[in-house]
């Protein structure tokens, strides 16, 4: 049976709605709406002849193209799970999340083919790899799954799995997080509750559709009454983002702090952005005087701070248009419960401090085979976020701290331990501890402290060319400070707060 909440019948009651109209414009081509919808049908048709079946798993990694959206609409119309990856992982990072998922195929394009292969090498789960591009040897076009059918979509509940999105933290590697039918349909519905303003349908997309806001945002416009536009971009540049906003008159969009300071070092006003109403702004700390001084330039925008995390469906609240705090991340989303308890599992008195913890319909269902994970995470119906905060009188959350040591550098989620323990694989490295130093541009950057073995040779330049070959671009040291020893707490982990400190 399919489920009230199914998004693949979402996706249909929205094109049944609206109908065919221009809808996506992305690098100097519109696509139409029943464009889409009609590859998306034939698409999940043809993954469904070539053996892909309901609860598969299948890794998504592209960067940002209208063929996303399509691939996701399609692998949930086939009752297939979409796990999207980011383009600029290396092979090791992919086999991981390919390996711990059992993924059964990978859509990829021409340019992330190598990184694909390489990671798939020796991956028995994996039966296809599926190409935005010519036939290959090995390799299916997904050219020749669009020639399928369109059939109905595949029944799937409420309670099934829609997507598992690898997050993680410092105590372990990547972990995926499961969001159902159910909660992707619940937070996609509060997001734009939340942010609905009556006549603003025209937005602006740089943020990676891989990460899971970015997954949600692409579910936002289905549950929309009116007609909407979006602009997409294959990945944020400045001059560019200038350039669309002032030609499709865009009113609104979505930013990470980072976008808003290097904006802020370009002409604005030069560039008619008048149209502009309200850029929503998440992923890490937005500084208040990046906000006001970029209202200042651009005077009719207003930046809406929100917050959320993986585990939360990517969003959990935001500031209303109109009735902003500037500092704080806003209102729980509808339907979500924000409480600020203490180390007990209690209610703080309201304006103190607390771990911020979130019960919604949008929240994960669990952490993908491994249980002990999701005992921890959700305790007595709440997600414990990890992050501190408080809640004012007026309901409106503020970040004070996170709790964990995620780092968070561009809109990129780094996890110390992997850093550290790809520097203990250089012969010289005896220790390392890694931690986020404040970025004014990035957000955060990335600082390793490193304890060298006797008459090692390596300097600090060595270690970070080292890591640069192994881990991700966004997520390598970018400064390395060599030390005699790594400070320890009492039980033998590394100190962050003493290495904060030296900081």
């Amino acid at each position: 049976m399919i489920g009230e909440h199914n998004i693949a019948l979402l996706a249909e009651q929205a094109f049944g709605r609206h109908g065919d109209h221009e809808s996506v414009f992305f690098e100097g081509r519109w696509y139409r709406s029943g464009e889409m919808f009609d590859q998306t049908t034939r698409l999940a048709a043809g993954l469904t002849g070539l053996g892909i079946a309901p609860g598969d798993r299948v890794a998504v990694m592209m960067a940002n193209c209208p063929e996303v959206g399509i691939a996701y609409s399609a692998l949930w119309r086939a009752g297939a799970i979409v796990t999207p990856t980011i383009f600029l992982l290396p092979p090791q990072e992919l086999r991981h999340i390919l390996e711990d998922c059992g993924a059964r195929a990978v859509i990829t394009t021409p340019e992330f083919l190598p990184t694909v292969r390489a990671a798939t090498d020796g991956v028995a789960s994996v039966a296809w790899i599926i190409c935005l591009g010519p036939e290959e040897d090995g390799i299916v076009s997904l050219a020749s799954l669009l020639q399928a059918e369109p059939g109905a979509i595949v029944a799937r509940g409420d309670t099934d799995p829609a997507a598992l999105l690898y997050t993680g933290g410092t105590t372990g590697r990547a972990k995926g997080v499961v969001l159902t039918h159910e909660n992707v349909w619940w937070c996609a519905r509060g997001s734009y509750e939340a942010s609905d303003v009556p006549g603003i349908t025209r937005s602006l997309t740089p943020l990676p559709l891989s990460h899971a806001f970015g997954l949600i945002t692409s579910v936002v416009s289905f549950h929309s009454k009116e007609r909407g536009i979006g602009v997409l971009m294959r990945w944020f540049d400045p001059m560019q983002w200038l350039e669309l906003a002032q030609e499709h008159r865009i009113q609104r969009g979505l930013v990470v702090p980072s976008m808003l300071q290097i904006l802020l070092g370009m002409p604005i006003e030069d560039y008619d952005l008048s149209s502009l109403h309200s850029l929503v702004c998440g992923s890490s700390p937005l500084a208040p005087e990046v906000a006001l001084e970029f209202e200042r330039r651009v005077p009719n925008v207003q930046i809406l701070e929100g917050y959320g995390c993986t585990e939360s469906g990517g969003i959990a609240s935001v500031n209303p248009a109109g009735g902003r705090k500037l500092g704080s991340v806003g209102l729980p989303l509808p339907g979500y419960q924000v409480k600020i308890l203490d180390d007990s599992g209690a209610e703080v008195p309201g304006g103190e401090l607390g771990e911020i913890c979130v019960s919604a319909r949008g929240v994960m269902k669990q952490y993908w085979g491994s249980p002990e994970a999701t005992e921890e995470t959700l305790r007595n119906g709440w997600l414990h976020t990890g992050d501190i905060g408080r809640v004012d009188e007026d309901g409106y959350i503020w970040i004070a701290d996170r709790k964990k040591d995620l780092i968070i550098r561009g809109g990129f989620n780094v996890f110390p331990r992997d850093v550290e323990d790809v520097l203990l694989q250089h012969s010289d490295v005896v220790m390392a501890g890694v931690i986020g130093r404040p970025d004014t541009k990035l957000g955060e950057e990335v600082v390793a402290f490193v304890a060298l073995r006797p008459e090692a040779t390596a300097a600090a330049q060595d270690l970070i060319d080292f890591s640069k070959e192994r881990l991700g671009r966004y997520k390598y040291p970018r400064e390395v400070r060599i030390v005699p020893a790594i400070p320890l707490t009492p039980i033998g982990k590394v100190d962050r707060k003493a290495l904060r400190a030296a900081l």
